[in-house]
């Protein structure tokens, strides 16, 4: 049993990830997030945080309008997740410059 609790984050992290993309790329309208791609994400154990790493093009400063945009955007993309996912929570969003 507990082989299947640590594969169920990456599950919902893979999910995440997959509708996070399709949403940023198709229905994202802020002018600051401009070509972002996710890298990764990371959901905690009990599912109700999922951080997200994202890279950026352009200089420093671009790349912080872009997190800035996303993390004004949440509410949206959660909604999205929402309707992806089949948990009782949905995992708040945390987004942050993969650097890697």
């Amino acid at each position: 049993m507990a082989k299947g609790s640590r594969r169920r984050p990456e599950q919902v992290g893979e999910i995440v990830r997959q509708v996070l993309a399709e949403a940023i790329t198709r229905e994202l309208r802020d002018p600051r997030v401009g070509l972002v791609t996710i890298t990764r994400v990371m959901v905690s154990g009990d599912l109700s945080h999922a951080q997200v790493y994202v890279m950026a093009q352009g200089e420093e400063a671009e790349r912080q309008k872009a997190i800035e945009g996303l993390v004004s955007a949440a509410g949206f993309l959660r909604t999205r997740i929402a309707k992806a996912l089949s948990t009782r929570t949905i995992p708040e969003l945390h987004f942050e410059l993969d650097r890697g």
